[in-house]
């Protein structure tokens, strides 16, 4: 598909990663204004609360957007998606004979706040990268009994805090939690030393179901897809994750990028999951292409500092598309709701500078890697992490918008209440 010529000019731009082609889906507030549904095109958000209030977005069963999340269109199902879809590319396509209309409710990104851009209902984390799954495991049991024995044939996930997941920009304090201590018999309870990022991309539920879904009716449950860094306490999560998994050491923050780029706007980008090194059983098999061939860069700078990219890779990298976690998800019978949020898993590459995470990266401490003016382990106080994706089109960039996290220093007393 070529790029779709809009009469918003910056929208345009081969490299903007907001065409006319995208039209992700955010929340917004201007200064002394309420937060309001919107639509990233070029530099600007188009207000599409005030559009559906003034009629101009006639769709069946509306209103939906008279609230601020989209969790209401969500549910509304993929014939409401569709139609919003094709009407918003109707009033943005180059001459359109509504502009006049539309304009008044354009309003510059420079200017705006946003915000999550739906009401998180549940979050579920999977662990779905075999190259993260593989390193991890190599680390701590060795390359030979790396990859757990049902590894290859479900995608492993824990059920995580959807009450903190926050947008991209909020700052991340660096928690406190039980470590292993020196005698690994006796823990201390302290700031942890070794926070950690995982890139990962975020799946959001939109239509629920009750009782198990096949692949193919999970994809189409998906409304679309972010970036997201599941912050981890790497020593909180070594002391604490026998038997029952992560706890604690993942629950401090999850950030995701603002926009919720749809999964009708990645559909030119499907490509396949990998030859499969066992066959899965019927009910995880994939009917077609599941997977989205999106670049991935993790950015980090330090307080008063410079950029590093530290890792690039891509999203069809992952051995589980998340058609496939969300199918798994359901076969016990678990409901899904509008709203949940699935993490992918760290997305590494097979390569040392596409890993996903500074554990990978620094290889658990031992192999520091070297940034603008030092070296890093794991976070330091001060550094800013930047998620950065997207999927290149013909003549058009599909963006995501950062996914930005600052990490603050630790309370010295967590439990004062002054």
């Amino acid at each position: 598909m070529p790029l779709l010529r809009s009469w918003v000019d910056s929208a345009n731009a081969p490299d903007h990663p907001f065409p006319l082609n995208n039209l992700p889906c955010g929340v917004f507030s201007t200064e002394g204004e309420d937060p309001r549904c919107g639509v990233a095109i070029g530099d600007h958000v188009l207000d599409v609360s005030a559009l559906e209030e003034e009629g101009l977005l006639p769709l069946p069963g509306a209103p939906y957007l008279d609230v601020p999340f989209w969790n209401d269109l969500m549910e509304a199902g993929p014939e409401v998606w569709a139609a919003l879809r094709a009407r918003l590319t109707v009033l943005l396509t180059e001459g359109a004979k509504d502009r006049a209309k539309v304009a008044p409710h354009l309003v510059p990104l420079a200017q705006v706040e946003l915000h999550l851009p739906f009401l998180v209902s549940e979050y579920t984390d999977f662990y779905a990268g075999q190259n993260h799954a593989f390193n991890v495991g190599s680390m701590f049991r060795g390359p030979e009994n790396a990859l757990p024995p049902n590894w290859l044939h479900i995608p492993i996930g824990y059920n995580g805090r959807a009450s903190s997941v926050v947008v991209s920009g909020t700052p991340v304090r660096r928690p406190w939690g039980q470590v292993k201590g020196p005698d690994h018999v006796v823990p201390a309870f302290q700031p942890s030393r070794r926070f950690d990022i995982e890139l990962e991309m975020g799946a959001i539920v939109g239509t629920p179901s009750q009782g198990p879904v096949t692949v193919a009716e999970a994809d189409a449950m998906i409304f679309g897809y972010v970036l997201l860094n599941d912050w981890s306490a790497r020593d909180i999560q070594g002391w604490e994750y026998q038997p029952l998994g992560p706890f604690q050491s993942k629950a401090t923050a999850t950030t995701i990028s603002p926009w919720i780029v749809t999964r009708a706007a990645l559909a030119p980008f499907r490509t396949s999951t990998p030859a499969r090194e066992v066959p899965l059983l019927p009910h995880l098999q994939e009917p077609g292409p599941m997977l989205y061939d999106i670049a991935l860069e993790v950015g980090l700078t330090p307080e008063a500092g410079v950029e590093t990219i530290i890792a690039r890779t891509t999203y069809a990298e992952m051995y589980y598309s998340a058609a496939q976690a969300l199918a798994h998800h359901t076969s016990s019978g678990c409901p899904m709701n509008t709203g949940d949020l699935l993490g992918s898993g760290t997305i590494s590459g097979p390569t040392k500078d596409s890993r996903g995470s500074l554990l990978e990266l620094s290889w658990g401490g031992k192999e520091p890697i070297a940034i603008t003016g030092g070296t890093r382990s794991f976070i330091e106080d001060g550094d800013t992490l930047t998620l950065r994706g997207k999927a290149q089109g013909d003549g058009y960039t599909i963006g995501f918008g950062t996914c930005t996290g600052t990490l603050l220093p630790a309370l010295k007393d967590p439990y004062s209440r002054t």
